[in-house]
């Protein structure tokens, strides 16, 4: 019967496919008799099936004369989430008018504009709308994403959407703020949020407004939350709490506004913003990158941003598969903002050579090379490409398109009109006698450069935190004065290096070279013309931004002039940017490919459900491909990453140095010393630690100390008292050295903290807050548990020449599960139900050729020793799931590791306990892990 359903559904989604939204809007499905006479089956079976599959919720079945059947996917892919099944309208027009009616979208719904709505922003949506929605006000919403992944967007289409269902005034505003853009001066950026009274500080001479008090009644989008510094997260949040608020310069909170906030981050907010912070904000929505959107939504978007560009030239586009492939293939680090900027190029490409025909021809012939890359990258994907066969035409025609509600808001539209400049050039040129192939080749290099500064200067406008805006300003003067010295063919790559510089001096002005004016003189060697170049920076910067620069920085910058060119020969650090989040690093790593050009340097994105262990081999290629011999700086966002620098170091055979807390200006800094000043691996590290104002740590402190490890918890018991049970059974299996474990509260953690550090060598903290000592490494409770914690801890231990002893497995899953089980189990015995089920476990991942991380070990733990229990009761769980031959097979390969249990704890497992454990295997590891079991002997 299961084959013959399969056999049914199958043919139902094959000439169910075969129409468009249309016609399918026109046909609204099949019957059973267009099945049954193409599969040569009795209609009365087919029908039976079909009601089979309705009651499945893989099919919806329109109660109509004749009943009319569609699988339930296409119409989801194509119209959204429906929920009803079996309906009694004669349509699906009509069902969908329903829908509508049911959603109070009044057939407005502004997230059907956005390509995914229904597919990968399901549950992204969903969530936006139930926030919306909430009373009174809406909630209020972090939006998590990659750079150019369209946060922005989303929060306009959650605006939009406030709006139509009258949660708030149609003129209602909308006030966004970059919070980059104040990074370094917290009071200005108060200033900005909230207003300031006259006299609040210099140049106040008056009173002004804040964006809280112009967004009254709407929306304040806070992009790049993640910038706001911690003083200015505990104002957002107070007003979060009681919607009250009072101006830079007054006392008392008197002001009232009623305001929803939503932020956007590309960062972990984990780690980027204050945990107080984090507990206001209850919703967080995770926009997809476009590597993980679906091939279909892909292709949408890319045909979308396609007729766009046909709608501006108002012509229509014939464009071959490849070019869709190539500009599918082409988006790396820059999401849907970089597939923009790749668009706009072949569009003009394509503009300039079909100027007189009726359409625009786009194929793979006129690529430019970046874009064969893309082609290259899907060639060497067959998955992707296979994919991409399906559901590509070899031609397909756009026609011109626009959705003001979503260009309206594009803030990666050129600020020119490419076509027109196309235009105008070519008959400008044509008019000087130039040949068509001459002008083409001009205009083509013209526009391709117009294009790329244009995405160039989106990303130092969205990074303007690391180069100063009014120093960028100066950019092209000052490549005029450096030219005189260095000529035009380095002036360019300089002016980079100096504009950074000159944003960090703009930063720190008081700071100053730690050494004597002999000691300057002796170390900072220039020539005459160098010095009066200098001279010349420190005049335009006292006319143009009234900032003057002091002696030391004029000799600095004449010694960074007079060393350039030797220095530029020079090979440089490789440099690996290793962060926690989906494209954290990527995102930062793109950015300063942006700004500061090619370098050897790699991203390697760790997401928050992997450990240090499962990207180990990430990390080892990442540091193998941008070794040139002078070492590698590894970048990293938290300790548990900088702990391991020996061990990465040891295993590449590349000398590297880790440093942590890492954000995009440090990266700038980093590559600015490497490749314009080549420091070497120590000066780089030692140069960013006095950015950072961390002073060099001493290892050789306090040798004759007792060494403790910190357990840190709410109360300094309970769960800190817990950990500190089983972090001392681990340490008692690593080490043969007395080390005190004392649990604190995080209730004055500081002093407290400092005040131990007082007696004792402090070696590790772990538990629910960083308590901040210096050179201690610092493992969080999910670290702990996930395994991380354990390689974290061992790794200290090791480095401090501690004997080492062979460390079991299983040490701190089995203190947390007997911990928590201590209190649950009415009949087994903690202890041995736990040491059983990990043998259980053992034999499991053995017979199946499986690992099974911490996490994972832990819920599995839980979830047998419940099950044993209710074996023991005789009142076992009866499966009512569907049984499937490839959990049959599962079953059968599970059998001589049950044989453990039975063996250890005398208790047989039931079939229904057996089958709900093969679920949880599936949900844990993947579908995939019955499926592949079937080719395993």
């Amino acid at each position: 019967m299961g084959r013959r359903r399969e056999k049914i559904y199958e043919e139902l989604v094959r000439q169910c496919s075969q129409f468009d939204q249309k016609a399918l809007l026109e046909r609204s499905g099949i019957t059973a008799s267009d099945i049954s006479k193409t599969l040569d089956m009795l209609r009365s079976n087919v029908s039976s099936e079909l009601n089979e599959l309705v009651r499945e919720k893989r099919v919806i079945k329109f109660i109509t004369r004749p009943v009319l059947y569609v699988p339930a996917e296409l119409i989801r892919k194509q119209f959204g989430e429906v929920t009803r099944f079996a309906v009694r309208t004669p349509s699906l027009k009509e069902l969908l008018n329903q829908k509508e009616a049911r959603d109070g979208d009044g057939g407005k719904d502004p997230f059907s504009h956005l390509i995914g709505a229904a597919e990968s922003l399901q549950n992204s949506v969903r969530q936006a709308k139930s926030a919306i929605m909430y009373p009174p006000r809406g909630l209020h919403t972090l939006i998590l994403g990659a750079t150019g992944s369209g946060k922005t967007l989303f929060a306009h289409m959650m605006y939009n959407y406030a709006k139509t269902i009258g949660r708030i005034n149609q003129d209602a505003p909308f006030v966004d703020f970059n919070c980059a853009d104040y990074y370094n001066n917290p009071q200005l950026l108060i200033g900005q949020l909230f207003g300031f009274v006259k006299g609040a500080f210099t140049g106040a001479d008056h009173d002004q407004e804040g964006l809280v008090a112009k967004a009254d009644g709407g929306i304040l989008f806070l992009d790049e939350i993640h910038r706001l510094p911690p003083e200015g997260q505990e104002m957002i949040f107070y007003f979060m709490d009681n919607g009250r608020y009072s101006k830079l310069g007054e006392s008392g909170n008197k002001r009232l506004s009623h305001v929803l906030i939503i932020g956007a981050t590309t960062a972990d907010p984990e780690s980027a913003l204050l945990q107080t912070f984090l507990r206001r904000v209850p919703v967080m929505i995770n926009i997809p990158s476009f590597q993980s959107r679906s091939v279909h939504e892909r292709i949408e978007l890319t045909k979308f941003l396609l007729s766009r560009e046909a709608h501006r030239t108002s012509h229509k586009f014939h464009v071959s598969a490849d070019v869709m492939k190539a500009l599918i293939g082409s988006v790396t680090f820059g999401n849907i903002g970089q597939l923009k900027s790749n668009v706009q190029l072949v569009c003009a490409q394509g503009f300039l050579d079909s100027m007189n025909n009726d359409y625009i021809q786009l194929d793979a012939k006129m690529l430019p090379t970046e874009m064969r890359e893309g082609l290259h990258r899907i060639a060497h994907n067959p998955k992707m490409n296979q994919e991409l066969n399906k559901q590509l035409p070899l031609f397909l025609m756009v026609t011109g398109k626009k959705d003001p509600l979503v260009s309206d808001v594009d803030q990666y539209e050129p600020p020119f009109d490419l076509y027109k400049m196309i235009s105008g050039k070519f008959d400008t040129l044509t008019r000087e006698g130039l040949s068509v192939t001459e002008i083409r080749k001009f205009i083509a290099e013209d526009i391709k450069g117009q294009v790329r500064r244009f995405y160039q200067n989106k990303a130092r406008d969205a990074m303007n935190f690391g180069t100063n805006s009014r120093v960028l300003s100066l950019s092209k003067d000052l490549e005029t004065i450096c030219s005189e010295t260095l000529g035009s063919h380095l002036s360019h790559q300089f002016v980079s290096l100096l504009t950074v510089h000159l944003s960090s001096f703009l930063e720190h002005p008081i700071r100053k070279l730690d050494c004597s004016p002999s000691v300057q003189d002796s170390l900072l060697s220039y020539e005459k013309k160098d010095y009066d170049a200098a001279c010349a920076i420190a005049d335009l910067l006292k006319r143009r931004l009234g900032v003057e620069l002091p002696e030391v920085e004029i000799m600095y910058v004449a010694f960074l002039l007079n060393s350039f060119v030797d220095l530029s020969r020079q090979k440089p650090v490789g440099i690996v940017v290793a962060a926690h989040g989906e494209h954290t690093a990527s995102s930062m790593v793109g950015v300063v490919q942006e700004l500061m050009g090619d370098y050897p340097i790699r991203a390697v994105d760790m997401p928050l459900n992997l450990n240090f262990n499962d990207i180990f081999d990430d990390i080892l290629k990442a540091v193998g491909s941008v070794n040139q011999g002078a070492g590698v700086l590894m970048m990293v966002d938290m300790g548990s990453l900088y702990y391991f620098e020996d061990k990465i170091a040891q295993a590449s055979g590349v000398r590297v140095k880790a440093i942590d807390m890492v954000s995009t200006p440090m990266i700038l800094d980093a590559v600015k010393n490497a490749n314009y000043l080549h420091m070497d691996l120590k000066d780089i590290v030692d140069s960013l630690n006095k950015i950072r104002g961390v002073p060099a740590h001493n290892h050789q402190t306090e040798p004759h100390m007792e060494k403790a490890i910190l357990t840190i918890c709410t109360t300094g018991s309970g769960i800190a008292r817990r950990i500190k049970n089983i972090v001392a059974t681990f340490i008692r299996n690593v080490t043969d050295e007395e080390i005190m474990i004392i649990p604190i509260s995080i209730e004055g953690l500081y002093e407290h903290a400092r005040k131990i550090r007082e007696k004792y060598r402090v070696v590790a903290s772990i538990g629910a807050k960083n308590p901040k000592l210096e050179g201690v490494p610092y493992i969080t409770l999910s670290q702990f548990v996930s395994g991380e914690g354990q390689e974290i801890l061992q790794s200290v231990l090791t480095s401090r020449s501690l004997p080492n002893k062979n460390s079991p497995a299983h040490i701190i899953v089995k203190g947390v599960c007997e911990d928590s089980l201590q209190d649950m189990l009415m009949y087994l015995n903690p202890k041995k139900a736990v040491a059983a089920i990990l043998a259980f476990n053992d034999a499991v991942q053995k017979a199946l050729n499986i690992h099974f991380k911490n996490a994972t070990q832990i819920r599995l733990i839980m979830h047998l020793a419940f099950a044993l229990e209710r074996d023991v009761a005789k009142s076992p769980l009866k499966y009512e799931g569907r049984i499937t031959p490839e959990k049959r097979r599962m079953l059968t390969r599970l059998r001589p590791a049950l044989e453990v249990i039975k063996f250890k704890l005398n208790i047989q497992m039931s079939e229904g306990e057996t089958y709900y454990f093969i679920d949880m295997l599936a949900d844990e590891l993947g579908p995939s892990i019955l499926s592949d079991q079937m080719t395993i002997s």
